[in-house]
């Protein structure tokens, strides 16, 4: 059985497809694929079908991250059957995933930043911002990502995490 794992942002074209490829080159590398599934979506529907955002995809292509195969969706309620981690890039969207939430669901649903060693608890919105918010969404990123799966290796019985 498969762990799931959902980021989600305001449009899914900026923050959860960065949290998205980022977590699944993490997961990829730990030969973990076949036990963790990843996917992204938005609370907005807006830019459903769209690739990730320009800047995105090239501050991400820098760092080795390819985006550029996913597309925008928006969550729905199946998401809450499918994935047992859905993780919210902020608490705007985690609000509105709370209104989402079924009674029945056991899963984790919580800020994304709660698995990094950051004082920070929400990844901010570069959409309206420079290269450098890119950046820094990447970075914050990139420590809770490794969080997040020493959390799912621990809590699931996985193998550790390669040093």
């Amino acid at each position: 059985m498969s762990v799931g794992v959902l980021f989600v942002c305001l449009g899914n074209i900026c923050r959860s497809p960065t949290a998205h490829g980022v977590f699944q080159r993490l997961v990829d590398a730990n030969g973990l694929s076949d036990a963790i599934v990843i996917d992204s979506a938005g609370t907005g529907d807006w830019h459903i079908g769209r690739a990730p955002d320009a800047r995105t995809c090239a501050a991400a292509q820098q760092r080795g991250y390819d985006l550029c195969e996913l597309r925008a969706r928006q969550v729905t309620s199946a998401d809450f059957q499918r994935f047992d981690y859905i993780l919210a890039m902020d608490s705007q969207n985690l609000r509105a995933l709370q209104r989402l939430r079924p009674h029945d669901y056991r899963g984790e649903l919580a800020l994304f930043l709660n698995y990094g060693q950051t004082d920070e608890r929400e990844v901010p919105d570069p959409y309206h911002g420079d290269a450098n918010d890119f950046e820094r969404v990447l970075d914050l990123i990139e420590a809770a990502a490794a969080g997040l799966l020493q959390t799912i290796q621990s809590r699931h019985s996985l193998p550790q995490l390669r040093r």
